[in-house]
């Protein structure tokens, strides 16, 4: 059975892309598909240029990164949901409210996933939401976009710390 990761932002061009393409590049393509989505996205947009160019730079495929905004359907088919911010979390719920157990903030899965336990994904899953009291109060990702390069280099070796542990977990 395949497992679904969706990562979320304001509008899909920037973080949400960035870990979409970063996780992707880490799982096993034969059990998992990552999407992402925008809580305030414009559907076929383009993706910032600096992630293009920072995902190019680590050797990442960027031609399938197009924006898109977040709707319940592309809620429901997620098996684990994460977001840029705790504010994109709420807004994921007030979308979909059923997704409660398994929506993150990607800082806040990266945080829980080394404790949580379960022989695959969906019970890791399970488990770090039972934890989630536990979880970091510094949960969020600051925006880059319109920042400097510096803010840009910074976000994205943030997303891409946490991505490689979350993606080491759910590999098993």
């Amino acid at each position: 059975m395949t497992f679904r990761v969706l990562t979320v932002c304001t509008a899909n061009v920037c973080r949400s892309p960035l870990a979409e393409a970063l996780l992707r590049d880490r799982l096993d393509p034969g059990r998992f598909v990552v999407e992402s989505a925008g809580v305030r996205a414009l559907d076929g947009g383009r993706t910032d240029a600096n992630v293009v160019q920072r995902l190019t730079r680590r050797g990442i495929a960027t031609t399938d990164l197009v924006p898109r905004q977040l709707t319940q359907s592309i809620a429901r088919q997620a098996d684990l949901i994460l977001t840029a911010t705790r504010d994109h979390r709420g807004q994921v719920l007030e979308v979909f409210p059923a997704a409660l157990r398994r929506t993150f903030t990607v800082l806040e899965f990266a945080a829980l996933a080394p404790r949580a336990e379960g022989a695959d994904p969906t019970a890791l899953v399970r488990s770090a939401a039972m934890q989630r009291s536990e979880g970091p109060t510094e949960a969020d990702i600051d925006d880059p976009i319109g920042q400097s390069d510096g803010f840009h280099d910074a976000v994205a070796t943030q997303l891409e710390d946490a991505v490689t542990v979350i993606a080491e977990r759910l590999n098993g």
